[in-house]
């Protein structure tokens, strides 16, 4: 599935749901089905700034794809994590950093969260495009 295809599946999900109410809950469940992240990487380095819980993003890169592990604290933000998590992960780099979470606008999220787990949503975005980045650059090196 492309990440287009991903995106666009996000928005048709959200479109079944007919409010707010059930939306967050759905946010909730898909938290609840996130794979635990391994004790392990619960650490500082892994931390997410700029998130009011904590959240917890661990990366690895196979087959020249980023793969994205993370945990949260909070069951809403576990939601989100989980969210990006879906959308980003698998994909190539290049992908990653090219490619803006547009679902974010197009099903209304942004103004139905508070402004701190807006601001944290957008952190968790910005991590995932610095891990890119990294990988980008290592992949580039290797080619060379």
């Amino acid at each position: 599935m492309t990440i287009e295809e991903k995106q666009a599946r996000i928005i048709r999900e959200f479109e079944l749901l007919s409010d707010w109410q059930e939306r967050y809950k759905y946010i909730i469940k898909l938290g609840q089905k996130l794979e635990p992240l391994d004790e392990k990487y619960k650490v500082d380095e892994n931390l997410v700034r700029g998130c009011q819980s904590q959240v917890w993003l661990h990366t690895g890169l196979q087959d020249d794809k980023v793969i994205f592990k993370a945990d949260s604290d909070a069951a809403i933000t576990k939601g989100l994590v989980a969210l990006m998590v879906r959308f980003y992960s698998g994909e190539k780099p290049e992908t990653i950093l090219n490619t803006n979470p547009d679902f974010i606008q197009k099903i209304g999220m942004q103004e139905h969260l508070s402004p701190t787990r807006s601001n944290g949503l957008a952190s968790m975005v910005k991590q995932m495009k610095i891990y890119a980045m990294a990988y980008r650059a290592k992949l580039d090196r290797a080619a060379v």
